[in-house]
């Protein structure tokens, strides 16, 4: 694998690992966002309330207490700090807005990077569903044929679902017992 491909991979890693899914929607932080655009997170949200018009509720939103305390426990790792402010979620289309009031070459680097992999999640959930639809198609026309043969639409569907569930981020760090 070359030097380039291996560092987009890496890239792709580190955006996936900031996807968070808040209120049913796939979502990225504004301190994740600056932090990959090289700028300070009150810089951006700054940049944001200027151009407020261009952020409707489905482009961002801002995370409630308990969202946000929610977040924090499932990333045991706090690396919020003394966040003052709660944060503000930015749907696909609210990072894709970003990049009309972020206008330096990281920023638009970055931006292109993250709208690749929301297209590539997005995908790859048609895939499942598609996959789902022919397997329920493919059990109707069999249904009543072989037992063998639902065995094995209810094994595929146990894997596609198990599949499709977000796997549990690992926890680092050390147990501190007291």
């Amino acid at each position: 694998m070359a030097k380039k491909e291996l560092q987009a991979l890496v890239a792709e890693q580190k955006i996936l690992n900031r996807i968070y899914v808040i209120r049913g929607e796939k979502v990225m932080l504004d301190k994740d966002l600056s932090e990959m655009y090289g700028v300070e997170t009150r810089v951006l949200n700054q940049s944001i309330k200027r151009n407020l018009k261009r952020f409707p509720k489905d482009f961002m939103f801002q995370l409630s207490e308990k969202e946000f305390k929610n977040l924090i426990s499932q990333n045991v790792t706090s690396s919020w700090g003394g966040t003052r402010k709660l944060p503000y979620a930015f749907t696909e289309q609210g990072v894709a807005m970003l990049s009309s009031i972020l206008n330096s070459d990281t920023a638009i680097e970055v931006n292109i990077r993250i709208i690749r992999v929301f297209t590539k999640l997005r995908e790859y959930a048609l895939t499942h569903k598609e996959i789902l639809l022919q397997l329920a198609k493919l059990e109707k026309e069999v249904k009543g044929n072989s037992k063998d043969i639902e065995n094995i639409f209810m094994v595929l569907k146990e894997l596609l679902a198990n599949d499709a569930k977000p796997t549990p981020r690992n926890k680092i760090g050390f147990k501190h017992y007291e």
